[in-house]
């Protein structure tokens, strides 16, 4: 089979998709390439493992250095686990793609998506997703739908599709938009305190580049497509109505426990009655798998939750949508550390812990793309015990590492400069319980871990989740929304922003899209309990602390011409090295001469950089220095009048009185005050001690 391609200008440059070339005994695959950066994505599916009750498709994205020209580093040469990049695209790909699949297919799906070049300039994730969705859809597995995704950005008041990386340095909006032909279905964005007019306006200006993206998937599936081959099982809706008949009743009962564990407790009893009347566990030939049974009971649960919330205005734990949950918030609870804060929100509960370094402390990042350092970071960890489960405990999971990028995101956009603050900022998010959105908890605890810390924080950021049920064309938004509503119902839409504007935004759907008067519903409520959540967090904070905690590290920063930089850190870097021993301060030097002087204690930080200072400062024409004499000739005394520079003493200048030898006046180890008389153009020093002595002599004279 020859090669199909499809090709249309999307943004500012071409998109081409094509496939039959490469990777073909794969069930799709498929290369994009746009601009010179070129992305392969290929798709394989086996069949289900035995009772299985969920979807198993797995997502692996990676970013081949060769794609850039570079080697890998470290002693392998060869690239190893993910990057946090690499991690966050495979998230970007999963959300909107899992839903686009029949909730009846549980086959086994993997897609791999790999970066085969890259141009510097064009950023490769996108071109992930849309390479992935193609490989599905030519591929002999069903959806329901073509996806397609755009980045967006805003540079001088102007939306761009899919910005440049040059464009990106200068754009106060990182938006990500996925979705098919009728509707967005993911979102994911990080912004500098935008309007939630402008975000529902690149929203819009993002789908209409996703409807041509899908469009153009579309053609290729008509030209090379395989046929589905999948069948769905039959409906168990005989089962779902006798489980309506006979539990509905004691499962809506115990939707109305207002308590997270007792209600699971009450819900769990209830779920092993069915199972155990309908499919005993001892039963030869049972009527139904045990299962099928349990997604059946899942089913009619869900629906009992919306029917309460969209019947009644009721939720599980008696709020109506538009409540938010009691909010109680402490800073400076931990003695020890930089700074720190405990948000708690109904059930769910973050203690963030804010730590300062030094430039030493900086995370370098090194990918596809120029290396760089990071001086902001924040760490989300979910250990098991804040949902009172017991599961094994490894390596941080995807889903870690994308709430607590996301939260980074929401937050970085109040960051002081490195300028106005040279510290690198560590937030780690450990949440101590559970029960929704403890993302946006996580944003909200950070901003309060900030103040205490004294990070001069341009605003305070708070963050929300606004959930949502629907039957039919009724729909309810649900404002600060438990676990249970995010498992049951269709929309998980993450707000987070300060008093003037957005700064991060998350959506993920269930539901099949989303219409743009849903969407900006969802923003104007959103932006009503942020600035509820606001006013709670500063009546316990009002501002930054003016100093920051007696155990961070005093930081002061000096410039010095950068030629001198090779004085400060001395041969083999002795001079530096030197500094920090006598000093315990730390030392950490750019290139265009900005040093940053660390240490626990200020006095320390102070006599490091007068250390400093000394080694760099230019010997000026009248200026008066006590020198050590380091060497005599017959012509006169070489003087140090500073650390690594000497000057030149003549004999007619050592003394006011005619010398006949130098080792009448001075010898080597002497100290002498003189004077700088002249710096000839070779930078050479003179000095005089006799010029201090005729103007001490005649300060002396009456007048």
């Amino acid at each position: 089979m020859g090669t199909t391609k499809v090709s249309r200008q999307i943004g500012n440059k071409t998109l081409t998709i094509e496939t039959g070339k490469i990777a073909k005994q794969a069930a799709g695959s498929v290369i994009v390439t746009y601009g010179e950066t070129v992305v392969l994505s290929a798709v394989v599916t086996g069949t289900p493992r035995p009772g299985i009750d969920f979807f198993p498709l797995t997502v692996d994205y990676r970013e081949k250095l060769y794609a850039a020209g570079k080697f890998p580093g470290g002693f392998f040469k060869r690239e190893g686990r993910p990057s946090q990049k690499e991690i966050l695209t495979m998230r970007m790909t999963d959300r909107p793609l899992r839903p686009l699949f029949p909730e009846a297919f549980k086959d086994e799906v993997l897609i791999q998506a790999a970066v085969l070049s890259v141009d510097q300039e064009n950023d490769p994730d996108m071109l992930a997703i849309v390479a992935s969705s193609a490989a599905v859809a030519i591929s002999p597995l069903p959806t329901t739908d073509t996806l397609g995704a755009v980045r967006i950005g805003r540079v001088d008041g102007k939306l761009i599709i899919n910005p440049t990386q040059s464009e990106m340095e200068n754009t106060d909006l990182d938006m990500v938009v996925a979705g098919h032909r009728d509707a967005v279905n993911m979102i994911e964005t990080g912004a500098l305190e935008i309007s939630e007019e402008v975000a529902l306006e690149a929203i819009r200006l993002g789908h209409k580049a996703v409807v041509e993206i899908c469009d153009m998937i579309d053609e290729l599936k008509e030209k090379c497509g395989k046929p589905v081959t999948w069948q769905a099982p039959p409906s168990p809706d005989a089962l779902l109505d006798r489980l309506r008949r006979d539990y509905g009743d004691e499962i809506r009962r115990c939707r109305s426990i207002g308590p997270k564990l007792e209600r699971k407790e009450a819900l769990k009893v209830a779920y092993n009655k069915a199972l155990d009347e309908i499919c005993p566990e001892d039963a030869e030939n049972p009527e139904f798998d045990r299962n099928v049974v349990y997604s059946c009971l899942d089913t009619v649960e869900s629906e009992i939750v919306t029917d309460m919330i969209l019947t009644s205005g009721k939720r599980s734990d008696g709020r109506r949508p538009e409540d938010l949950r009691e909010i109680t918030s402490e800073v400076g609870i931990l003695p020890r550390v930089h700074g720190s804060a405990l948000f708690m929100r109904g059930e769910t509960q973050a203690l963030v812990i804010a730590t300062l370094g030094t430039g030493r402390d900086e995370q370098t990042v090194d990918g596809l793309f120029e290396e760089y350092s990071k001086k902001f970071m924040l760490h989300y960890n979910f250990p098991p015990f804040c949902v009172g489960e017991v599961k094994r405990v490894g390596a941080v999971s995807r889903r870690e590492i994308g709430h607590g990028s996301l939260a980074e995101r929401c937050l970085e956009a109040v960051m002081p400069s490195p300028d106005d603050f040279p510290y690198t900022v560590r937030i780690v998010s450990d949440i101590m319980e559970s029960n929704g959105s403890s993302s946006m908890a996580s944003v909200c605890g950070g901003t309060l871990a900030l103040m205490d810390a004294g990070v001069p924080i341009s605003q305070p950021v708070a963050g929300i989740s606004i959930g949502m049920v629907h039957r039919g064309d009724k729909h309810a938004l649900l404002v600060d929304i438990i676990g249970e509503e995010d498992h049951f119902g269709d929309m998980d839409f993450k707000v987070a922003g300060t008093q003037f504007g957005i700064t991060g935004i998350q959506l993920d759907l269930k539901a099949r899209g989303l219409s743009f008067e849903i969407m900006a519903e969802a923003l104007q409520l959103a932006k009503k309990v942020r600035m509820q959540i606001l006013k709670q967090m500063l009546s316990v904070i009002r501002q930054p602390r003016a100093e920051t905690s007696k155990y961070a590290p005093r930081i002061l920063t000096i410039k010095i011409n950068p030629e001198k930089i090779g004085k400060v850190i001395g041969p083999g870097g002795k001079g530096i090295k030197g500094i920090e021993a006598e000093t315990g301060a730390r030392v950490d030097i750019e290139e265009d001469g900005t040093i940053r002087v660390s240490c626990v204690e200020m006095a320390g930080a102070k006599r490091a950089v007068e250390m400093i200072e000394q080694v760099t400062e230019e010997a000026k024409v009248g200026q008066i220095y006590v020198g050590r004499v380091t060497s005599v000739a017959d012509f006169g005394a070489f003087i140090e009048i500073r650390p690594g520079q000497d000057g030149l003493c003549h004999v007619s200048e050592l003394s006011t009185e005619y010398v006949r030898s130098v080792a009448d006046v001075c010898k080597v180890g002497d100290t002498m005050r003189v004077k700088v008389i002249n710096i000839d153009p070779q930078g050479r020093v003179k000095l005089s001690a006799k010029v201090l002595l005729l103007e001490e002599k005649k300060e002396g004279q009456p007048a």
